[in-house]
C-alpha cells in the first residue's frame, strides 16, 4: 500500500502537485500516528522536490519587487518554527487540525491559476508585509506544506507582475529551503519512521519518472481535475475521521 501510494504521489508531483494528499492517508492507514505520518511523508517526498529545485537553478535571477535573499531568510526561520511546532503537537490535536490544513491546500490548488490575479486586483502590499507573509508560509511549509508553492505565488503577486514561469525557480528554491530545514529537524529529533519513509521515497522516485512521461501525453486539464477531485474526497474523509 505504501509503495503504491509513493508511485502515485511521485507521478502527481511530477505533473501537477498534491502528492501528500496520497502519502499522508496511506501512512496513517498503515498504522502511523498522524504527526509521524506527516513527518515521514515530508521526508519521503523531499528528494523529488530538491531535484526539481536543482533543475530550476539556472533560472534563478533577480525579479523586480521580490526581495529574494530576505525572503529566503524568512522562509528558513519559518520552516524551522513550523517543523518544531509539528513535533510538539500531540497527534490527538493534529488529527483535529489536519482536515483544515487539507481544506486550505485543496482550495489553494483549485483556485491557484486565478488566486494571484484576484489578490492583486483587490490588495496591495509593501515588501515588509510580503516578508511577514513569507515567514508564515515558511511556518506552514515546515508544519504541513500542502500547496505552499501556489500560496507563495499568490503572495508575490502583491508586489510583482512577473509571470509564473519567471517565478518558478524562486518558488522552488524557497519551498525546498523550508522543506530542507524541516527534514533536518525531523531527522535530528528522531521523528522519522524510516522503514515506511524509505519505501515511500523509493516508490515516489519511480512514480515521478513515470509520471513525467505520462504527463506529456495526458491533457493538463484532465490531470488537474482528477487531482482536485481526489483532494476534495480525501479532505472530506479526514473531516469525517476527525469530527464524524
Amino acid at each position: 500500500m505504501i509503495a503504491g501510494a509513493g508511485l502515485l504521489a511521485g507521478a502527481m508531483n511530477s505533473m501537477v502537485g498534491g502528492g501528500s494528499f496520497v502519502t499522508l492517508p496511506a501512512l496513517i492507514a498503515a498504522g502511523l500516528p498522524s504527526v509521524s505520518a506527516n513527518v515521514s511523508s515530508t521526508v519521503a517526498l523531499y528528494p523529488g522536490g530538491a531535484t526539481s529545485a536543482w533543475v530550476y537553478r539556472d533560472g534563478l535571477k533577480p525579479i523586480e519587487g521580490l526581495p529574494l535573499i530576505p525572503s529566503l531568510v524568512a522562509t528558513l526561520i519559518g520552516g524551522l518554527a513550523g517543523a518544531l511546532l509539528l513535533i510538539w503537537t500531540p497527534s490527538s490535536v493534529f488529527d483535529r487540525v489536519l482536515p483544515w490544513l487539507l481544506l486550505t491546500a485543496t482550495i489553494t490548488l483549485t483556485l491557484g491559476p486565478r488566486l494571484g490575479a484576484w489578490i492583486r486586483a483587490r490588495f496591495s502590499a509593501g515588501t515588509g508585509v510580503v516578508l511577514a507573509i513569507q515567514f508564515l508560509l515558511g511556518v506552514y511549509g515546515g508544519y504541513f506544506g500542502g500547496a505552499v508553492g501556489v500560496m507563495m505565488l499568490a503572495a508575490w503577486s502583491l508586489i510583482t507582475t512577473a509571470d509564473v514561469k519567471a517565478l518558478n525557480p524562486s518558488r522552488m528554491l524557497l519551498v525546498t529551503s523550508a522543506n530542507t530545514v524541516a527534514v533536518l529537524c525531523f531527522i535530528l529529533l528522531g521523528a522519522v519512521a524510516w522503514p515506511q519513509t524509505l519505501t515511500l521515497g523509493a516508490a515516489a522516485i519511480v512514480g515521478g519518472y513515470v509520471g513525467a512521461h505520462v504527463g506529456k501525453r495526458l491533457p493538463a486539464t484532465v490531470v488537474r481535475a482528477a487531482t482536485i477531485a481526489m483532494a476534495f474526497t480525501i479532505t472530506a474523509v479526514f473531516f469525517w475521521r476527525a469530527y464524524g
